[in-house]
């Protein structure tokens, strides 16, 4: 069984070389998007991200939880099973877990985990109702509401072009309310896209307030692959000159914009009703 724990009872003060040293890997991946890049790690915090985490088949380098902050059952359950497979679990006290939390509430159990990442050329191009293609997200809390979407819909993941976007942020992580661990996340450059796209046939819409067609209008194909532009510029020149359509989302006069998550979740629950009205994307026709 490997478990750490404090020299002493749990409130000890003085923390063991190995459990001091993940400690500050947390910090790191809480704060250092380069440190998480080049970990290929991502911490995880909270009862409901440490089942997911669990239940999707993640890869855990550790787990850090207080036995006195963690009262949910199953995740006490999860923590010992994990012990059992031979994942290490340190064990600190409620004071040291609250050092590293970033809830109001520190619910007790935490984990570094390995980022998962596809390969564009190995994706299933039909998979899920639709793809979303991005290259800048200025807001974490935007790319956590399309994450969230895309996964109520039943969207196959993210195509992220460059390295603009990262979804492991600890904001992004919490944003998106368990939905990451159900999504694919791909990288890749613009080359790459376009050889891929032009490969597999695939139809790329992009949203924009100068599109020539409202999105309730277009008849929208299978698997489309949706292209969101940044924030405050919206689409750019070599965006626009991938779409096969632009679409706009009709506002009322004297409006500026939408902001990207609501845009996208709109874009996604469009491509969501024309898949066929009252129906769930698994009793939507194959082929």
């Amino acid at each position: 069984m490997l478990e750490r724990s404090m020299n002493g009872p749990e409130g000890a003060d003085r923390l063991p070389a190995d459990i001091e040293a993940t400690l500050n890997t947390i910090t790191a991946l809480q704060t250092d998007r380069g440190f998480r890049d080049a970990r290929r790690q991502f911490f995880v915090e909270g009862v409901r991200d440490f089942v997911q985490v669990v239940d999707y088949g993640y890869a855990i380098e550790c787990i850090i939880y207080s036995e006195r902050l963690l009262t949910a059952p199953l995740a006490r359950k999860l923590v010992r099973r994990c012990r059992r497979s031979g994942v290490v679990a340190y064990k600190v006290s409620p004071e040291q877990f609250r050092k590293l939390s970033q809830t109001k509430r520190a619910s007790g159990v935490a984990a570094v985990v390995r980022q998962r990442w596809a390969r564009l050329n190995d994706v299933l191009p039909e998979q899920g109702l639709c793809w979303v293609l991005l290259e800048t997200v200025h807001s974490p809390g935007n790319l956590g509401t399309l994450i969230r979407s895309s996964d109520a819909v039943g969207g196959a993941g993210f195509i992220f072009v460059g390295n603009g976007v990262d979804p492991y942020s600890p904001a992004v992580v919490r944003s998106a309310m368990g939905a990451i661990y159900r999504q694919t996340f791909v990288r890749t450059n613009w080359p790459e896209l376009r050889r891929w796209i032009d490969h597999q046939s695939r139809v790329v819409i992009g949203a924009t307030p100068t599109g020539s067609t409202d999105l309730h209008e277009l008849v929208y194909p299978k698997t489309p692959l949706l292209l969101l532009g940044e924030e405050r510029k919206g689409l750019t020149t070599q965006q626009t000159d991938l779409c096969r359509h632009k679409v706009r989302i009709p506002m009322k006069q004297g409006v500026d914009s939408l902001n990207l998550g609501v845009a996208g979740s709109l874009l996604m629950y469009e491509v969501y009703r024309s898949n066929g009205p009252h129906r769930s994307v698994d009793e939507a026709d194959p082929g």
